[in-house]
């Protein structure tokens, strides 16, 4: 680990060990929150209007998928990537939508390091399971990989 101009300190690949788990903060999801991602993003009745979701088989209004996804990565990327040298991300893959989101849901989750593999350009691809949770039970799983610098520039 080293530490920026900044004084943050900043982890490197060569710091990142396989099973290591981390430990996610918590976001609390609103009905307007949620309404409004979906307006924008996936306006399907049963994420947008309450009486449309009431009949649905869900039996009243669900968060997107991809809404579930976005509170996960911003989790992520605060509780670790942000402290992480990331260079880019390079695949999402697994996902899995394992129970609806409601409003007033609070979700959190861990991110476990499931692979390090180091190339010959001071990178290293980082692969990692991520879980997002609802009162102690999974709402959405997925893999991701993502290039990080091994080691500060020489």
């Amino acid at each position: 680990m080293s530490t920026s101009a900044e004084g943050r300190t900043v982890v490197y690949g060569r710091d990142i060990r396989v099973g290591q788990v981390y430990h996610l903060g918590e976001y609390a999801l609103t009905e307007d929150d949620l309404v409004e991602f979906a307006r924008r993003w996936d306006p399907q009745g049963f994420h947008i209007d309450p009486d449309v979701a009431a009949t649905s088989p869900y039996g009243g209004l669900i968060a997107s998928g991809v809404h579930s996804f976005a509170i996960m990565q911003r989790l992520s990327v605060l509780d670790v990537y942000d402290h992480w040298a990331v260079i880019a991300g390079k695949e999402i893959s697994d996902v899995a939508f394992l129970r609806p989101v409601r409003a007033g849901d609070v979700l959190t989750g861990s991110l476990t390091v499931t692979a390090v593999t180091f190339d010959d350009r001071n990178r290293a691809l980082v692969e990692v399971d991520t879980e997002l949770i609802v009162a102690g039970k999974p709402v959405l799983r997925t893999h991701t990989a993502s290039y990080v610098h091994a080691a500060p520039p020489a």
